[in-house]
């Protein structure tokens, strides 16, 4: 069968963001038809020359609100930011490299503001709806480029992820997200929301297309690899507050998914990480490393314009308001204390198996008081965040739910070990279908 161009390809994604039937206003903030028009026939022209920039040319693909494109204002999902921010001098290191690359970008996708919630809710530019249920929310931060991908808008899309906000969208809307070792890819050109915390990760329907944009972004040469051997795996399952209460629908993915990795040959080892426990007394002590940090980006936003921020946003960043020095200091010492016990623990383990989320996609509806917000993004966040604390690579893929809301296996590894893990996940992908 004739491989489909790519001007056909992108045509087929503009026609999915301009239905009026679907989500793509609320899901593509901004669209660049002519530049990745010039994008998708300057590929073709190389294919018919038998020249190819890399795995990524001619690929259909979106960011987020947040990355700098030169000559534009960076909104990073604000309202505030689109009024009075100033226009990037320059792309982004990840948007220059996915341009060299040959990537036609089509779209820049919303998001949550100032990238702080895991649910996806956007009060200024409307919240696209979930795939599956549109009443329902999408994840976030990394709302619309979640939605893009599942709902065809783009083949991958490339977002941020500080405490989950690749893979939690991923897993609300049934596809593949990525959070990188964080070292790997540049930030500069991405608005931050935590400096010690912030990744750079991609979001596609399979684990190829995420590693071939992982790749891309990290500035390597991308070596496609044979999947994992199963039966060679040591896989810890992490026991402990990962696993309580769990949402009906995320619990019978979970126990289906080993079963079936169990029977085609992977091994599971039951593993509880006391550090764990460490962490949430850190966090809760303290109030956490990205509220402190979004604190000192933000006080004087919050100062002047303190009511054109999301409510919700506003009060997780005021959190850190009293903060002292002393106690951030302590705060990030007892964390790179952790993030090396960690590290010694996961060398026991070629990966850690958890639900991404333990929830399903919430209603929206269901979210209107500040209260109940608060406590259904931070269980959304739970098991995503700590693998951003301890500075780990993590991926989660979609589980077969037949007739279930989507949910997430989460599969995390040692910092530096991305290959290893594309190769396990493409393996886990394999067999679970």
């Amino acid at each position: 069968m004739t491989r489909r161009t790519a001007c056909e390809r992108l045509d087929e994604a503009l026609a999915h963001i301009d239905d009026p039937k679907g989500e793509g206003a609320r899901a593509c903030l901004t669209v660049y038809r002519a530049a990745a028009q010039a994008a998708a026939d300057a590929s073709d022209k190389r294919g018919k020359l038998g020249i190819s920039l890399g795995p990524l040319d001619g690929a259909i693909v979106t960011i987020k609100d947040l990355f700098d494109v030169a000559g534009e204002v960076t909104r990073a999902g604000s309202k505030l930011l689109a009024e009075h921010g100033t226009p990037a001098a320059q792309d982004a290191p990840v948007v220059r490299r996915l341009r060299q690359a040959g990537a036609v970008i089509v779209a820049k996708t919303n998001m949550t503001e100032f990238a702080f919630s895991g649910i996806g809710a956007n009060p200024h530019f409307g919240t696209p709806g979930n795939p599956a249920d549109r009443t329902r929310a999408p994840g976030g931060s990394t709302a619309g480029g979640a939605v893009a991908v599942a709902d065809s808008m783009c083949e991958m899309t490339v977002g941020s992820d500080t405490g989950g906000s690749c893979r939690t969208p991923a897993a609300f809307c049934g596809i593949v997200g990525y959070k990188p070792s964080r070292q790997r890819i540049p930030t500069d050109g991405a608005f931050p929301l935590s400096f010690t915390l912030d990744s750079i990760g991609p979001m596609a329907r399979t684990v190829t297309d995420c590693e071939k944009a992982d790749a891309v972004m990290a500035g390597e040469d991308y070596v496609a690899r044979e999947p994992a051997p199963l039966s060679a795996l040591r896989i810890g399952v992490v026991q402990g507050m990962p696993l309580d209460k769990l949402d009906e629908p995320v619990a019978r993915g979970f126990e289906a998914a080993l079963r079936r990795l169990s029977a085609a040959g992977a091994r599971f080892i039951d593993c509880e990480f006391s550090e764990i426990g460490a962490m949430v007394e850190v966090n809760t002590r303290y109030g956490g490393i990205a509220p402190a940090e979004a604190y000192a980006i933000h006080r004087e936003r919050l100062e002047a314009h303190g009511d054109m921020i999301d409510p919700n946003v506003r009060k997780r960043v005021e959190r850190a308001r009293t903060l002292g020095a002393a106690d951030y200091i302590d705060m990030i010492r007892r964390r790179n204390a952790l993030v090396r016990a960690m590290d010694a623990r996961l060398a026991d383990f070629d990966v850690v198996a958890m639900p991404t989320s333990p929830v399903v996609a919430p209603v929206l509806a269901e979210l209107e008081q500040p209260e109940e917000w608060g406590r259904r993004n931070a269980t959304t966040l739970r098991n995503t965040s700590m693998w951003n604390f301890f500075d780990a690579c993590s991926i989660s893929l979609p589980l077969p739910h037949q007739g279930d809301l989507p949910v997430g296996l989460m599969l995390s590894a040692r910092n530096g070990h991305d290959a290893r893990l594309f190769r396990i996940a493409a393996a886990v992908e394999r067999a679970l279908g």
